[in-house]
């Protein structure tokens, strides 16, 4: 379908009129809160334009609707007021049953960008990067466990990781998954079957980091939808099922400066630029910084471990799986050119914040000047501890008391992201671990299965 790019009238009509012919009856606005939960808000078709020009009510506390549907008022943030969800013409797609949808953000009834809005912050710190002279491209990376309606999870054939076993079994779920996201306009470049049982991870093309994030969004509506349709849920927790491996959200990222790459081509390890060395430096600096916007959840913990490829090492190096950047280097094999992978975030993360987050500590790496680490090239489980520490390596917290502690008392991530943002993500989470610290992890993980499921 069109990806419309103008805002006005004839542009507003044009979208009708495909949408229609489409099939599309109403359209569905989405945003993401500081729970990582989507928020929706629809419309006949025929009010496109107001969903777009003026926008629909929504209150303050969607920032900080929780993950049982509880409120965590802040200062700031009480049932007094209103704000306005306004849609992003441009991104609008078709979605299957007769459906649109488009990404939204939040403004202030003068029409402001709400400060704890998390879509435009991630188009403030890109227009950062801009303004600073560098382009950044973000792929995603999505995990999901499919599970049955009630929650549970499905009785199924034996599994075999990463095999062709779960692809021939789950073959019709997975061709009309192919079929409704490529009717969206969403390029997916594979899919595979997962570690877990019932588990699949597939990869989105990289982008400029709102469309990206955009995309990922779509994406697990499209997951749900189709799941449904065929008697199944999809779960996006961090830790559906204690014991085994979670779901992660992977992010990786490329920066250019003038067109040019800048991890790669330079005379620093495996070809990095001194510029592409200070932004993975500065996100290694800032990472215990900004991890409550990675992995903040209550659940997120469980999954970040050593052996479970989900980098809980704080370092980085080629190709590392349990580092958490890991650097894939450029070459005939990876088609987009040497990225960098945060591979410690999980679907329980705002993506949009995730990005901003992201982007914003490798910006401020470069224009800090900070140096790129020494590279840990093998394991680090394998090192003693007396190696890890001559190599300054060690664990990222697991603790979700401690990781939000440490963004509720950052200077790094309220300078950078402000505290508006900081303070809505403090609240959910310190909401969530008073919530839940009576229950154990089993019964952790049941309440919370489809908390981020869309």
């Amino acid at each position: 379908m069109t990806q419309f790019t103008s805002a006005d009238e004839s542009a507003v009509a044009t979208a009708q009129r495909e949408l229609q012919e489409a099939g599309a009856r109403s359209v569905i606005g989405t945003v993401v809160n500081a729970s990582g939960v989507t928020l929706a808000k629809s419309v006949p078709l025929a009010r496109l334009g107001a969903f777009h020009q003026s926008g629909m009510g929504a209150a303050p506390v969607w920032h900080v609707f929780t993950i049982d549907g509880g409120i965590a008022f802040t200062d700031n943030i009480t049932p007094v007021g209103d704000m306005r969800l306004k849609i992003d013409i441009a991104g609008l797609r078709v979605l299957p049953g007769g459906r649109a949808w488009a990404p939204g953000s939040l403004f202030e009834q003068d029409g402001a960008a709400s400060p704890a809005c998390a879509r435009g912050l991630l188009a403030d710190v890109d227009g950062s990067l801009d303004a600073a002279g560098y382009q950044a491209f973000v792929g995603h990376e999505l995990e999901f466990f499919l599970i049955s309606p009630d929650g549970s999870a499905l009785e199924t054939a034996p599994w075999v990781p990463y095999g062709a076993t779960g692809l021939l079994d789950r073959s019709e779920f997975l061709d009309d998954l192919l079929a409704a996201m490529k009717q969206a306009g969403i390029p997916q470049e594979q899919i595979h079957a997962e570690y877990g049982r019932n588990q699949f991870e597939f990869s989105l093309p990289p982008a400029s980091p709102v469309q990206a994030a955009d995309a990922a969004v779509l994406a697990k509506i499209i997951v749900g939808i189709v799941a449904r349709a065929h008697g199944m849920q999809a779960s996006f927790s961090p830790s559906p099922f204690p014991g085994t491996v979670g779901n992660g959200a992977h992010q990786h990222f490329s920066l250019h400066k003038n067109g040019r790459p800048l991890f790669s081509g330079g005379s620093g390890p495996h070809g990095i630029s001194s510029e592409g060395g200070a932004a993975i430096g500065g996100i290694l600096a800032g990472l215990p910084d900004i991890q409550g916007f990675l992995t903040g959840s209550v659940l997120s913990g469980s999954r970040l471990a050593p052996g479970t490829w989900s980098g809980a090492y704080l370092c980085w190096g080629l190709e590392n799986r349990e580092a958490s950047v890991r650097f894939l280097n450029e070459g005939t094999s990876n088609p987009h050119g040497a990225n960098v992978e945060v591979k410690i975030i999980d679907p329980s993360a705002n993506v949009y914040l995730a990005s901003a987050a992201i982007l914003a500590v490798a910006l401020d790496g470069i224009r800090s000047g900070h140096q790129l680490p020494a590279e840990v090239p093998g394991d680090p489980g394998r090192l003693s501890e007396e190696e890890r520490q001559r190599a300054n390596v060690r664990l990222l917290s697991d603790s979700p008391t401690a990781i939000i502690d440490t963004l509720d008392k950052s200077r790094l991530a309220r300078g950078l992201l402000g505290d508006a943002i900081v303070d809505a993500t403090v609240a959910v989470r310190r909401y969530e671990q008073r919530a839940s610290a009576d229950l154990a992890p089993a019964e952790l993980a049941e309440r919370f299965r489809l908390a981020w499921s869309i």
